[in-house]
């Protein structure tokens, strides 16, 4: 069943001489549940386009269906609320809040959003992310690989209909690289989570279940 379509998305910066066509006409799908690598070099338009897929930023022109739902027809503040509840962050740098423990970061999306936390559900998290005997520590209590989880964690809390990953390993040594990778296909297997994930590392993508190689704003393999 198809979660997310793409449809001819085009992101320019500047104008004149300065123009810069960071996407150029992409168009594609992803049926729920699947496990989706976008690689490319640096400047390729993979993080633009994850950015304009979970509602970040705006097209120049073009559309993103999620759950049939053309996003960019919502106004900012409706786009904002849509995100929160839909759309599943997981940064290379974290973006923990420093003030909050483990067991607040995760579940601040849910109190963002005035919603009850489900403490069996939060619990369940914690134990396969491994994380639950440092439910009350702050972030800079916690290792790199133990921040990462815990930004898993809130991808993860409130169901989301897709999880954008963006260079999740990149800030990681090699051992939690491989750890961090492991729960992503985990979520996707066990909770048939959609999960999107931007990554410059061909052995990381060849995780997924299939790969789109993007090149000056273009899609030019999908496999």
């Amino acid at each position: 069943m198809e979660i997310l379509r793409v449809e001819n998305l085009n992101k320019v910066y500047g104008k004149g001489t300065t123009e810069v066509k960071a996407l150029d006409n992409v168009s594609f799908k992803v049926d729920k549940g699947e496990f989706v690598a976008i690689v490319g070099a640096s400047g390729s338009g993979k993080s633009t386009l994850l950015h304009l897929i979970g509602g970040v930023d705006r097209p120049t022109s073009g559309k993103v269906f999620i759950n049939g739902k053309d996003i960019y027809q919502y106004n900012d503040d409706e786009l904002a609320i849509f995100r929160r509840r839909e759309i599943g962050l997981i940064y290379q740098f974290y973006n923990l809040i420093p003030i909050l423990n483990v067991e607040e970061n995760i579940t601040l999306p849910l109190k963002l959003d005035c919603r009850e936390v489900d403490e069996q559900k939060l619990n369940e998290l914690l134990k396969i992310l491994g994380i639950e005997n440092r439910r009350m520590h702050l972030p800079n209590e916690l290792s790199g690989g133990q921040q990462q989880r815990t930004s898993i964690g809130r991808a993860l809390i409130t169901n989301p209909a897709i999880v954008l990953a963006d260079e999740p390993t990149g800030n990681l040594d090699s051992k939690s690289s491989d750890e961090i990778v492991e729960l992503l296909k985990k979520s996707n297997k066990e909770y048939n989570q959609t999960i999107i994930m931007i990554t410059h590392n061909m052995e990381i993508a060849k995780c997924a279940d299939r790969i789109l190689r993007i090149e000056d704003g273009k899609i030019c393999e999908d496999y």
